[in-house]
């Protein structure tokens, strides 16, 4: 029997290996393989000579020998355009405006998903429901107050409005992440003569970190990679971010300058790429929890 049980468990572990490879590996593959193709081009693109990379009869999707390789379009971006200039705006705005979504979201998800009131579940769609608002509806209002308050043309125009788009979302995630915390660690707080606040500092935000993390990660990468109000706010090609410098600084006219383009496009994903590679355990875990506690 024992002999006749051997070839059984072994076609059993050949049927479980081949049912991962097409359930698992396969569509992982194929899922990596689609999401990773377009840095692929931009990289190619980015360190091929304008030779090969105008040449209509050239392969796109690969460099045809070494001496076609060339920095020139990344020493034209960093020399002769003002990329550095955009990348330090980029991250001052991110961050700040980052940091300043994060105080309201934090301070209403909590409001709304630990205290008791009337309306609060009414409230927190209507704030989520506001986040679905197009840009496309709203920088004309938005241009006129930040024109009333004198601030286009300066960073202060994109650190205050950013928040518009990124606060209704990030409360709405965290609402449902507060919601799921135990309460009796708060109330044994209220108990021994705690205040709202210091429980909610001390005890609810080092529990909801990972959903803290992914709603910072989010709102970051929308600041980070934000153009409409970035192109209506800012003039000065000193205060411009990348994803704006880029476009409006290499594309003149019906001429594009496409290595310089794509080094470009490269560069500015690097940011955010190292930003998830080191949080994307609680990225994941966050937008998970807040889902399905929501």
């Amino acid at each position: 029997m024992a002999a006749t049980a051997l070839p059984s468990q072994q076609a059993r572990d050949r049927k479980k290996a081949f049912n991962k490879l097409w359930q698992v590996y396969l569509p992982v593959a194929i899922a990596t393989i689609i999401t990773l193709f377009p840095f692929y081009w931009m990289a190619v693109s980015s360190f091929k000579a304008d030779a090969e990379l105008y040449n209509v009869d050239a392969n796109p999707l690969i460099i045809s020998k070494w001496s076609n390789v060339t920095l020139d379009h990344y020493r034209f971006l960093w020399e002769e355009t003002l990329f550095p200039r955009w990348m330090l705006n980029s991250i001052l705005i991110s961050v700040a405006s980052t940091i300043l979504s994060m105080i309201c979201s934090v301070l209403a998800g909590y409001a709304l998903g630990r205290l008791r009131f009337k309306g609060a579940n009414i409230i927190g769609w209507v704030i989520f429901v506001a986040y679905l608002l197009p840009p496309t509806l709203l920088f004309i209002p938005l241009a006129q107050q930040v024109g009333t308050m004198g601030l286009l043309n300066s960073h202060w125009a994109l650190i205050l409005t950013y928040p518009t788009f990124l606060v209704p979302f990030s409360t709405w995630m965290l609402i449902g992440y507060f919601k799921g915390l135990p309460k009796e660690l708060e109330e044994s707080a209220l108990v021994d003569g705690s205040t709202r606040l210091a429980a909610m500092w001390k005890i609810a935000i080092p529990l909801a970190l990972p959903g803290l993390l992914s709603v910072a990660i989010f709102s970051f990468t929308l600041s980070w990679n934000e153009y409409i109000y970035a192109l209506v706010f800012l003039g000065s090609a000193q205060l411009k971010t990348i994803p704006l410098g880029v476009v409006s600084e290499l594309i003149r006219g019906d001429v594009f300058f496409w290595g310089s383009l794509m080094a470009g496009a490269l560069l500015g994903s690097v940011p955010v790429a190292i930003l998830y590679s080191f949080f994307v355990e609680y990225f994941v875990a966050g937008l998970t929890a807040g889902a399905v506690k929501g």
